[in-house]
């Protein structure tokens, strides 16, 4: 077990000792040393003193990455004590928060005082800087992921200088840092654009695949956030619509709300895919079953408690970002995939849509997306099914998700980024000893 202060001098304020595992137990790290500063000039001296003793540096978050971006056998930055709201600026119509803050959190804070994020994912345990980073995102028309809301951000650079920056601070590091994977520096602060808090109406019904997938872009383009959730080994699918509304509020009753998102989504599914990883032969029949129990519903709430919602059951996860209009291909490749195959596939399928973006490393970058996630039950054999996927998704000029798994490299990752080259750029230039690289970054940025 790694011990705190066993590696050149002392581990500073906040220090810990031991491993670090991600929350789907997937991915150890073992640092020389961890820190939890509570102040910028804390993490400053960390990464000063990382330095100083040749040890490379990496931030964690809460873990929800699948992929190893936060591993370092150097000194890792732990977020714990790194947190809270530190300004609200209601004239300017944002946020500013320290990079450690939960997603629940800030949504809570902001909620309190009448104000909300415009999109957001569809789970909140993660830190505003583990989210952004990875680019996580929701389903949107209009609106994009975290990372596109941000404003301004204070970065820790490889020296130990702090670099505000924002689209008239250091506007080069800001154009690429809003999504930066840790390659650039570990984030201090983030500011957020946010707005007064508003009604969604959330409709959810199931549909057949053939329906939905014959009326998605009619889907996309009518609703503000459409997403939906195919069963694999069946022609059954859940819809979501979730749009701004004029009220009242209308939420779901608190014994319909924890029989739909705790008893069916997490404890019974826990169950199904407990009995399916057991028994593989029984995942189809659990589908079907599980297919024919959906029923719709509508209510109306605050955006971050339609947004979200608890996610229990845990599993392994690859996304895959395409252009929007290779989305229905793609997703009738995959289903040919699984009904021609062996593979025996209790997860759900996850089709989500966000409009371009700006961010150099987005998955939306410069183009009209749709998400495709495929999911397993951790603890049950995922590569084939997942390499069998990944290869329709990049023969489709796929993006992977960058906190999930996968196994494309920089070669690759340069030719579907066209401000690839603008990123690594400003990584030399920030970062040339690469104090904040690990093997996953050297994958698929390049070294």
């Amino acid at each position: 077990m790694a011990v705190s202060n066993a590696v050149g001098g002392s581990g500073g304020p906040g220090s810990t000792a031991g491993p670090w595992r991600n929350w789907a137990g997937n991915v150890t790290a073992r640092p020389a040393r961890s820190v939890a500063p509570a102040s910028t000039e804390e993490l400053a001296a960390a990464v000063r003193a990382a330095a100083t003793d040749g040890l490379t540096v990496k931030a964690a978050g809460t873990g929800h990455s699948f992929t190893p971006a936060a591993v370092t056998d150097g000194l890792l930055i732990r977020p714990e004590r790194l947190t809270g709201v530190r300004k609200i600026d209601r004239e300017a119509g944002t946020v500013t928060v320290a990079a450690g803050t939960p997603l629940k959190h800030l949504n809570e804070t902001l909620a309190a005082h009448g104000l909300s994020l415009t999109n957001m994912g569809d789970i909140m345990e993660q830190t505003v800087s583990g989210a952004t980073s990875t680019g996580t995102h929701g389903t949107g028309r209009d609106s994009a992921s975290i990372a596109a809301q941000i404003t301004a951000l204070e970065l820790v650079t490889a020296d130990g200088c702090v670099l505000t920056c924002s689209a008239e601070e250091n506007p080069d590091v800001f154009a690429v840092a809003r999504l930066g994977l840790g390659a650039l520096g570990v984030i201090s602060e983030l500011t957020f654009a946010v707005e007064p808090e508003f009604l969604l109406t959330a409709r959810e019904e199931p549909m057949p695949f053939d329906e939905v997938t014959g009326r998605f872009d009619e889907l996309v383009a009518e609703n503000e956030h459409f997403e939906f959730y195919w069963f694999p080994h069946t022609g059954s699918c859940n819809t979501k619509r979730n749009n701004r509304s004029q009220g009242p509020a209308a939420p779901p009753g608190k014994v319909s709300a924890w029989v739909e998102d705790e008893l069916l989504s997490n404890g019974v599914f826990q169950l199904a895919c407990t009995v399916g990883r057991a028994v593989p032969a029984a995942i189809p029949g659990i589908a079907k079953i599980s297919s024919r129990a959906l029923s719709a519903r509508t209510y109306t709430d605050i955006p971050y408690k339609v947004f979200t919602s608890p996610r229990r059951v845990r599993f392994v996860e690859m996304e895959y970002a395409l252009p929007r209009a290779a989305a229905v291909a793609a997703l009738g490749e995959l289903k040919a995939l699984v009904e021609r195959s062996d593979f025996k596939v209790s997860f759900p399928v996850e089709v989500r849509t966000a409009p371009a973006d700006d961010l150099a490393l987005s998955t939306a970058s410069g183009r009209d997306t749709a998400y495709i996630a495929v999911h397993m039950y951790r603890g049950t054999p995922f590569e084939a099914y997942f390499a069998a996927a990944e290869r329709i998704m990049t023969a489709h000029d796929g993006r992977p998700h960058w906190g999930k798994l996968h196994t494309r490299e920089a070669g690759y990752l340069a030719d579907v980024y066209p401000r690839f080259g603008e990123f690594t750029a400003v990584r030399d230039r920030l970062d040339p000893e690469r104090r904040f690289a690990n093997a996953y970054l050297r994958r698929v940025l390049g070294d």
